[in-house]
């Protein structure tokens, strides 16, 4: 199982699901009056109104989302943050605000960061192609393999794909289309510990979590982020209680007994060390990027206010900390590099950017394994954002039902 998914790729759902789905989008009106829709507003905040905060149990109830966090950025600042339901539909632990969930794709923003700060300290240079520092084992023999720069990874025009069990090749030439790449991002993990001499874990620490306070985020496994995390859910046939597989759990609990032996704990484990320890457990089959823990394009375990006081570096605001990225490199990332539908939908480097009717946001939403869905929106002008992460396979449609009833804004992107 494909431990990430490229935007758009969903597992298979029963029908009660679908229609749960198509409800929530808007679809046959329940019994009780809908929370209207805030109307976008210049000066409304983002906060959820309390009629949305009051209908979100039952909205999570029709969805099948047992869990779900969201946390707002308001004047460039953390403004609010909430938790709603249950980490385990089976023990019924409720979710927290210190409780942990898996970011899934909305990992590679928050990577996508921190290259910037090595470009900004000129260890790193978005166009130097990457083979010139870091060359994998797993290139196939293409040409177009000694093109691909950080910029094109950042950008998603690697021409790789998302994810492969054979020798990477390209089906484009570098920069010439939208290609979503999690290959090309581990590929961009390797140079960075490469350029570091440290793993992933230790200059996300050092260059981002540390400084922006950011205490509830890591990657990796250990015994108090299995206890703090939530558990992904399908939707089960009505009246079933049951849990689907937890991949990340699963291979975290192997795992922790090599890092044991190793006396090294997994989030401080290299590309290499987590392929080492991989064959490890299960020498028959052979590892796959996808699976990594430590893994730039999707596995960060974090917080949904962590990831709000993420977002709040991407504002506009006359003055910034000395270790955050230059105000040149922030708008790089919010600067289109290549459309995706049109111009109305582009990508900037590690964000999604939307000309909305209520004018540029920047955004990116995740999935892994299906069971775990996230969300995140901003608008660097006013300085708002707001992030909704869930532990179930319908959570997209939640999370796109809560930003638009929060913010006003109908996203384009809800199309796509």
């Amino acid at each position: 199982m494909n431990r990430l998914s490229s935007p758009g790729t969903m597992l298979g759902r029963r029908t009660l699901l679908i229609g749960s789905a198509a409800l929530i989008a808007g679809g046959a009106a329940p019994a009780r009056a809908r929370t209207p829709a805030r109307r976008p507003d210049s000066k409304a905040g983002w906060i959820p109104s309390g009629d949305l905060v009051r209908d979100l149990p039952r909205l999570m109830r029709i969805a099948g989302v047992p869990g779900a966090a969201i946390a707002v950025v308001d004047g460039g600042k953390l403004a609010w943050s909430r938790s709603f339901g249950v980490k385990n539909i089976l023990t019924r632990d409720p979710v927290r605000e210190d409780t942990l969930f898996e970011a899934a794709s909305m990992t590679k923003p928050v990577f996508a960061y921190v290259v910037m700060r090595l470009v900004d300290e000129k260890r790193l240079d978005l166009d130097t192609p990457l083979v010139a520092y870091r060359r994998p084992a797993n290139l196939g023999k293409d040409p177009n393999l000694d093109l691909i720069t950080a910029r094109h990874v950042l950008g998603h025009s690697t021409g790789l794909p998302n994810w492969a069990s054979e020798p990477l090749v390209t089906s484009s030439a570098p920069g010439s289309r939208y290609t979503y790449s999690g290959e090309a991002f581990v590929w961009l993990q390797l140079v960075v510990e490469t350029i570091m001499g440290m793993s992933l874990g230790s200059v996300m620490q050092a260059k981002l979590f540390g400084p922006a306070g950011m205490s509830r985020s890591s990657f990796g496994w250990d015994e108090e982020i299995a206890s703090s995390a939530v558990f992904g859910h399908s939707e089960p046939p009505e009246g079933e209680q049951t849990l689907p597989p937890q991949p990340t759990r699963e291979l975290g609990d192997r795992l922790l007994r090599v890092a044991s032996r190793w006396r090294k704990p997994i989030a401080s484990w290299t590309y290499d060390d987590s392929i080492a320890a991989m064959r490890e457990v299960d020498p028959k089959t052979p590892p796959s990027t996808h699976d990594l823990l430590v893994n730039s394009a999707g596995g960060l375990l974090m917080t949904a206010s962590d990831y709000a006081t993420f977002m709040t570096l991407m504002m506009d605001r006359p003055a910034r900390a000395a270790w955050e990225i230059g105000d040149a490199a922030r708008q790089a990332m919010l600067t289109p590099q290549l459309d995706v539908r049109g111009r109305d939908i582009s990508r900037g480097l590690g964000w999604e950017l939307e000309q909305s009717s209520a004018g540029p946001l920047f955004q990116h939403s995740g999935s892994n394994y299906g069971i775990f869905k996230t969300l995140g929106v901003g608008d660097a002008r006013r300085g708002r954002a707001i992030v909704v992460f869930t532990n179930a396979a319908n959570g997209n449609a939640l999370a796109a039902r809560i930003v638009r009833q929060a913010t006003g804004i109908d996203r384009l992107k809800s199309l796509v």
